[in-house]
């Protein structure tokens, strides 16, 4: 079976587990951190993906570091998907059920990249303009980029504005070259 079908497959029955059970944000709190456990813990994607350690075992392990730290539905969830033999697609699954989560609920992700740090309340009020302008709860993150020159550089999900300087100069550039290429 295609791994994305995998991924999505799960994600998509834990999400409407916990829209049953009315438990979606205790579980999307738990699923957040089985994912930053994958993320940080280079030993927790070896144990995933090893070959040598029996199912049994994995099982063994991912209750030993879970359990007490999330709720019992979302340890059950592994666990059963350790039994099918399923434990590599893991992070695969954290990141659908998380996507799953932020289209339910209206939230979208966005960037906003600058050629130096911008103070939180320039990041506040782009963030109220945004949800403001999208209808939508915006989750945004912001990065340190001095090669854009200036300007910056906007990205919404599969979407990207870009007003830099280095872009600008780049397209006047090209405007020179090819003006230059005519003659």
């Amino acid at each position: 079976m295609d791994q994305s079908a995998i991924t999505v497959r799960y994600a998509k029955a834990f999400f409407e587990l916990a829209k049953e059970k009315n438990l979606l944000e205790p579980l999307k709190a738990d699923i957040e951190l089985v994912a930053s456990v994958g993320a940080d813990s280079a030993d927790f994607i070896l144990l995933l993906e090893s070959p040598i350690v029996k199912t049994s075992k994995k099982i063994e392990l991912i209750t030993a570091i879970f359990q007490g730290s999330v709720n019992e539905l979302t340890l059950n969830f592994l666990n059963l998907i350790a039994k099918n033999k399923r434990e590599v697609h893991i992070p695969g699954i954290c990141r659908n059920f998380l996507a799953l989560t932020r289209k339910d609920q209206n939230i979208k992700s966005a960037i906003l990249t600058t050629a130096s740090e911008i103070s939180t309340d320039t990041v506040e009020k782009v963030e109220k303009l945004m949800e403001k302008e999208l209808a939508a709860k915006i989750e945004l993150s912001t990065q340190v980029n001095p090669d854009i020159i200036g300007g910056m550089i906007l990205r919404l999900d599969d979407k990207q504005y870009d007003a830099s300087i280095a872009t600008q100069l780049k397209k006047v550039k090209q405007t020179l070259l090819e003006t230059e290429l005519k003659n």
